[in-house]
């Protein structure tokens, strides 16, 4: 690199205006803020945006991403701000890489993440590709994450403002992905910070809600959209308790979720209520018992994306801090390597809920850094979640 030549403000060794970034923009605050200040900074803006289901469908729902409404919005912010705006239709992609997978997993009793999929293998794939296509330098987004530059490379570290971290939702960002991606707004203090941005820029999108609930979920209501996927796949069964006594019927097993503790119109034991401890599709049973029956101390972990500096399968065991819900903090765990994208996490502290489909993601306890996480699963029928 010339000695004369300073890295830009995303740590390149180019002028902003010889910098081509590609900005995905979803059509709310966040990722417009992003794409108008790299403008205002000087840099080559391309903005996209990607149809990923029925936008005509969706035109009406509000606090969703993605759709009608939200493409227009977008399309007004590149306008005003005088930077170039495509969108992309990747409705089957999305569908296939997505949507089928949230489907298959509800019917099988997983409680899937399907933001999670979108991310992986939509927007930091097929979106990223994109981008390389289009001579991009690297491509930002708006999520509320950091990348920082440490002795091995680029890692991946929660935000700033903790209440906005989406860290849970990115963990599979692999090391070449992160190489290319920026993250501006990670280090912002707060939400307020970004839309006082989104007001100096006069974006048109300065006070547009926080999308809400899965794109694709209207309400946050699954079962519906399963069943429209999946016809059919609201089978009655029976509620039954630990040892396998009947307490009643339920209207599907879509219709459940680990941990749930209303609606399921059986009571409780005495002066215990029930949960909602295990979801079996094929015998079309909902297995209930007291809330200490939720507790699971060694969880079965796949799929994992290791962001470490030294190989996963290096060592027999790695002390971390591991969060396997969005809505809880990281707690103390030790992951001991099956193989290099297989492992057991033993929590610490046994936690209340843990579901298959949820994501389980590496936290280092001494620091804000990611190391990345995997995907909880049931394991064999002998080994469940315990």
């Amino acid at each position: 690199m010339p000695k004369d030549l300073e890295l830009n403000s995303l740590g390149l060794p180019k002028a902003p205006a010889d910098t081509r970034v590609v900005v995905a923009m979803s059509g709310g605050v966040d990722s417009s803020v992003v794409a108008a200040m790299l403008k205002d900074e000087g840099y080559d803006v391309v903005g996209v945006t990607l149809q990923l289901y029925d936008h005509g469908a969706a035109l009406a729902k509000k606090g969703a991403c993605c759709a009608g409404q939200d493409i227009h919005d977008a399309r007004r912010v590149a306008e005003a701000m005088g930077f170039p705006h495509y969108v992309l239709d990747y409705e089957n992609t999305f569908r296939e890489a997505v949507i089928e997978e949230f489907a298959d997993a509800y019917l099988a009793g997983a409680t899937p993440v399907p933001c999670i999929r979108c991310n992986e293998r939509v927007k930091f794939k097929d979106l990223l590709e994109t981008a390389r296509d289009l001579d991009a330098d690297c491509m930002a987004t708006g999520h509320y994450i950091q990348r920082k530059i440490g002795a091995n490379g680029a890692e991946l570290h929660a935000a700033a403002d903790a209440a906005r971290d989406q860290s849970y939702f990115l963990f599979s960002t692999t090391q070449e992905q992160l190489d290319f991606l920026r993250f501006p707004l990670g280090h912002l203090p707060s939400k307020a910070e970004t839309r006082k941005l989104a007001a100096k820029y006069g974006l048109v999108v300065a006070d547009k809600p926080d999308s809400q609930d899965i794109c694709f979920v209207p309400s946050g209501n699954y079962a519906s959209v399963i069943e429209k996927l999946r016809p059919g796949a609201a089978e009655p069964g029976e509620i039954v308790d630990l040892e396998g006594k009947v307490l009643g019927t339920h209207r599907g097993v879509i219709h459940y979720t680990i941990g749930q503790r209303r609606g399921l119109g059986i009571g409780g034991l005495g002066d215990n209520p029930l949960y909602v401890v295990r979801l079996e599709p094929d015998t079309h049973r909902v297995i209930v018992g007291p809330k200490s029956a939720l507790s699971t101390a060694v969880v079965p972990v796949r799929e994992i994306n290791w962001l470490g500096d030294a190989p996963f399968d290096s060592q027999p065991e790695w002390h971390v801090a591991v969060r396997i819900r969005s809505t809880r903090a990281p707690r103390p765990a030790i992951i001991r390597p099956i193989s290099a994208t297989e492992a057991e996490v033993e929590l610490m502290e046994p936690e209340e809920g843990v579901s298959p489909g949820q994501a389980c993601v590496f936290y280092d306890p001494d620091s804000s850094r990611i190391f990345g996480g995997g995907w909880i699963w049931k394991g064999s029928s002998e080994q469940p979640l315990r």
